[in-house]
């Protein structure tokens, strides 16, 4: 399994391409990930988002126009979840995500099989309601080459946690979500987030000012 992280847009968010057994998954469609991902000459079996804020969704449209690739999320697109309402009302900004429908809704899931990988799915709103975290899962059959993943969205980040003053955000909800879902992973997991660098689960239970177990 091979991890290759783009970052991109306004607010530096990371796009994630997982490798494996000669296919791709693409975690995440910040601005300029369809243009990174064209120069690697890969088709992605799926696009996952972690969640609908415009920052991880600018690219997703044309992911899924110039590939021809399945979008999988939470919930389908609004202005609502992509926070584009409230951008626009409360500081003018002029922008406008390219419409797009996803192809696969996750909400109440734990798990889904996503061209022949397994992904575990940790519903952790408080964020924004539809935040999911995804945990490739490499079967009984194969040898592992690294420590288990996680690819987190904005909800755990290095020493910090996702922010709550969004629309629908909910601070207590997201800190119970880490607490019951997160923490419980083993401490070796990497955990990918949606912005900064890379962390453990084992590194935030002891450090992270916000939340510890």
């Amino acid at each position: 399994m091979k991890i290759d992280t783009f970052t991109g847009g306004y607010f530096q968010t990371n796009g994630y391409l997982l490798t494996h057994n000669g296919a791709a998954w693409l975690i995440d469609a910040p601005d300029g990930i369809a243009d990174w991902l064209a120069t690697r000459e890969i088709v992605p079996e799926a696009l996952l988002l972690t969640h609908l804020h415009y920052d991880h969704i600018i690219d997703a449209a044309v992911v899924k126009e110039r590939f021809d690739c399945p979008i999988w999320s939470h919930s389908q697109p609004d202005p609502d979840l992509t926070l584009e309402t409230v951008l626009k009302e409360s500081i003018g900004w002029p922008f406008n995500v390219t419409p797009f429908e996803s192809d696969h809704l996750m909400a109440g899931k734990t798990e889904v099989e996503i061209g022949g990988l397994n992904f575990d799915l940790y519903h952790v709103p408080g964020h924004s309601p539809d935040s999911l975290c995804f945990a490739p899962r490499i079967s009984s059959s194969e040898a592992a080459d690294g420590p288990p993943v996680l690819f987190g969205g904005d909800v755990l980040f290095q020493g910090s946690i996702g922010r709550t003053d969004f629309p629908h955000g909910n601070h207590d909800q997201l800190l119970e979500g880490i607490l019951s879902k997160l923490y419980p992973l083993p401490g070796e997991t990497v955990v990918y987030p949606g912005h900064g660098p890379a962390t453990t689960v084992g590194v935030e239970r002891i450090q992270n000012p916000y939340v510890r177990a």
